[in-house]
């Protein structure tokens, strides 16, 4: 499956923004898929998830209650809505996806695909 991050952009603290991920495939409803984030100097870490089958869906505590993962299967695209934002969540965000959630999807290297990042800006 190849993936194809976008709507990264610039947004002020307290406001929104919503990035999505275009994915290939026959069968994207069948794969978990992620979001991930890496700030300058940072380690990337992990934000949400979504699962294929149940569309279950997991979140950093940093983000809990300000973002949300959905998916459209029928427009093979996933997406992240993130609200009241923070400085703090100024990054390069990247989509990933796996033929399974994985048991730690909070751990970058447990997903096989990827899509190229989209840089969320966020002024105070």
């Amino acid at each position: 499956v190849q993936l194809q991050a976008s709507g990264g952009g610039l947004a002020q603290a307290g406001g929104s923004l919503r990035v999505s991920c275009a994915a290939s495939g026959r069968t994207f409803s069948a794969y978990a898929l992620g979001w991930f984030r890496q700030a300058p100097g940072k380690e990337r870490e992990f934000v949400a998830a979504v699962s294929g089958s149940t569309s279950s869906t997991y979140y950093a505590d940093s983000v809990k209650g300000r973002f949300t993962i959905s998916r459209d299967n029928a427009k093979n695209t996933a997406y992240l809505q993130m609200n009241s934002l923070e400085p703090e969540d100024a990054a390069v965000y990247y989509c990933a996806a796996s033929r399974f959630l994985p048991t730690y999807y909070y751990t970058p290297n447990r997903w096989g695909y990827w899509g190229q990042g989209t840089l969320v800006t966020v002024s105070s």
